[in-house]
């Protein structure tokens, strides 16, 4: 396998910068081009150790740098790496990793470090893909989720699922095929007890997959209404700035605008859109309204605000219908001045929770957030729960979960242990795929594809 190399952090002028290099001929290739301050070797050194000096363009020095050694297989990589961590500018960086290619390494590609990582036994596929989400991570229940599951709490979950039922798979098969040994057989029900529990195990990670998902990735959000209810008002009060203008002219807002602000646990990708009503003569604020409707459909979460100074109108009325097939907050704003909403009446319009708050003076705004937590379902986030935090690790457990029905119903119709078997036998293999351990080449390499170079 190629020696690899890479800038590893970001590709931006900074204090520090750190070039990484992986593979058998990592020490040598680091060699030709740093020369220690003490004169030594980095192929001297053992692992975990540094040696300060400078990094070479051929006889050109190029900077100062400090050059870690990590020894296979204890490293990231499981190989031989260098790390040259010198001053952080972009020529600096760029003119290192030159140096060290014409020294031998080759470009690595995306999530390359990692993926050797995975190939080597270091990790899992479910804690590789959690490197990326650590990265990514956008608040501090992000933070602690992923890194749970770098730190394999996920894999844990699965690994003892899939234990056990490779166990009563292996029960089953040498009770059938050696029917002469003194094997007693499983009842029915104790197989049922048995996968019933597991099949629970992996529904609870399926329940907590869409909070997950807001926790990690934020979620989309569309906050509509009629001109002029205080949609933009709102977004400033939620983002904390003057994001949009604001005033008390119907239509100011003409197309969306977006900003993603946090609320709570998680983070909201907000579209403040036109205001939406059927009634305009005006061409430029009827395509603002069909983008907003179109902002609308899209978004996972819809804030539907109204205006507490006047009592529900026609168009109101249609965009709450609109609102009863989404996840939605239905917002009464304007609370600061005589409110005329009935909202007795306008529980006979929606289902859907409903805040009232002044945007303008920020009030309700604690509770606008607590319902958002509700709605989305992130309210009692648990960070240290095992959480599945791709559609790949879901599709999965999904999968195996049907697997395990099919074995149940099975058992319930009366079919031969050995039709039984063979749908455990199919829970197992998709687990088995989750974790990595049966897992396509092309699967491994779509996990990797939306890795950062360098990591």
């Amino acid at each position: 396998m190629s020696t690899i190399a890479a800038i590893a952090t970001a590709q931006a002028a900074a204090g520090l910068g750190t070039v990484r290099i992986s593979g058998e001929n990592a020490l040598t290739i680091g060699d030709s081009v740093f020369s220690a301050l003490s004169g030594k070797k980095l192929s001297s050194l053992q692992g975990y150790s540094a040696l300060y000096g400078k990094v070479y363009d051929g006889k050109t020095p190029i900077d100062d740098a400090v050059a870690l050694v990590f020894r296979a297989p204890k490293s990231y990589t499981g190989e031989d790496v260098v790390e040259f961590s010198c001053h952080g500018g972009l020529y600096i960086m760029q003119k290192v990793l030159r140096a060290v290619f014409e020294a031998g390494a080759v470009p690595a590609e995306a999530g390359e470090f990692t993926k050797r990582a995975f190939l080597n036994g270091k990790m899992d596929l479910n804690e590789a893909e959690a490197v990326m989400s650590l990265i990514s991570a956008s608040g501090e229940e992000a933070r602690a989720a992923t890194l749970n599951a770098l730190d394999g709490a996920l894999s844990r979950e699965i690994l003892s699922c899939r234990e056990k039922l490779a166990r009563t798979a292996a029960f089953m098969a040498a009770w059938i095929d050696y029917p002469d040994d003194e094997i007693d057989e499983l009842s029915d029900e104790q197989m049922t007890e048995t996968l019933s529990d597991i099949k629970a195990s992996l529904e609870k990670l399926l329940s907590g997959f869409d909070a997950g998902k807001a926790i990690l990735d934020g979620v989309d959000t569309a906050i509509v209404g009629r001109p002029n209810v205080g949609k933009s008002t709102l977004l400033n009060a939620l983002s904390g700035s003057e994001r949009a203008i604001v005033t008390s002219v119907a239509g100011t807002t003409r197309d969306v605008l977006e900003e993603t602000v946090r609320v709570g646990n998680i983070s909201l990708r907000l579209a403040d859109t036109a205001g939406i009503r059927a009634d305009t003569d005006d061409e430029i604020e009827k395509i603002g309204v069909s983008r907003a409707k179109e902002r609308f459909d899209r978004a996972s979460l819809v804030l539907m605000v109204l205006d507490g100074q006047n009592e529900l109108s026609e168009d109101d009325k249609e965009l709450l219908n609109m609102c009863e097939r989404k996840n939605c907050v239905v917002v009464v704003n304007k609370t600061d001045i005589e409110k005329k909403l009935d909202i007795n009446d306008l529980k006979n319009f929606t289902s859907k929770d409903i805040v009232e708050i002044s945007a303008k003076e920020t009030t309700g705004m604690e509770l606008l957030t607590k319902t958002i937590e509700k709605v989305v379902g992130t309210a009692g986030f648990d960070p240290s729960a095992p959480l599945i935090t791709t559609e790949r690790q879901r599709v999965c457990v999904k999968k195996a979960v049907d697997s395990i029905a099919e074995a149940l119903e099975g058992i319930e119709m009366g079919i031969t242990p050995d039709a039984v078997n063979v749908c455990i036998d199919c829970a197992v293999e998709n687990l088995s795929v989750l974790t990595g351990e049966k897992a396509t080449e092309t699967i491994v390499n779509e996990v990797f594809k939306n890795f950062c170079v360098g990591k």
